[in-house]
């Protein structure tokens, strides 16, 4: 028996617009979402996967890194996982996030959850879990080698509730 220092052992933590993968014995790898995705995707015979985490289903010309949208991140990590031994038809994905965490704006996580199992379907990839939607966050925890994955409900979160203040009438206005 070998030993694996605490190093090794400790998951690997990928945040919005960041993908990771791994293969046989390798550790887990995590994330936390409130209303971005995290698509784990794995080949169980090649024994590899990988989790990647978006923030937003597509571009809207902003300055933010082409990994935080949902396609690119798609295709990020399935090209990725190819090239180190996946087939791209025998991948199977487990989904989550998507969660609605403020009231009153539109519902982003709603949007993000329908792309991603659109994409899944158009490009014929087995989903064989999700958990999306609801209002609390989630931390998710990843096993490449074996495509098992868990969850944890982050706290009992109820919809934030953006105040709307009322003119002070000072005669100053703000842009």
């Amino acid at each position: 028996m070998s030993y694996q220092s605490t190093a090794e052992q400790r998951p690997r933590h990928i945040s919005q617009g960041e993908y990771a993968f791994g293969g046989l014995g390798e550790r887990s790898i995590t994330t936390i979402l409130g209303s971005c995705i995290a698509t784990c995707l794995y080949d169980e015979d090649a024994k590899i996967g990988g989790m990647n985490h978006f923030l937003l289903p597509e571009s809207s010309n902003t300055t933010i890194q082409a990994a935080s949208f949902g396609v690119n991140a798609m295709e990020l990590l399935i090209n990725d996982l190819i090239k180190h031994g996946a087939h791209r038809n025998r991948l199977k994905a487990k989904v989550f996030g998507g969660a609605r965490m403020i009231a009153g704006l539109s519902d982003i996580g709603q949007k993000n959850s329908e792309f991603v199992l659109g994409f899944l379907q158009r490009e014929m990839i087995e989903c064989t879990g999700q958990s999306l939607g609801g209002t609390q966050a989630r931390r998710v925890e990843f096993w490449p080698d074996t495509g098992r994955a868990r969850q944890k409900m982050v706290g009992q979160a109820e919809l934030f509730e953006r105040p709307i203040k009322e003119a002070s009438g000072n005669g100053v206005e703000l842009f």
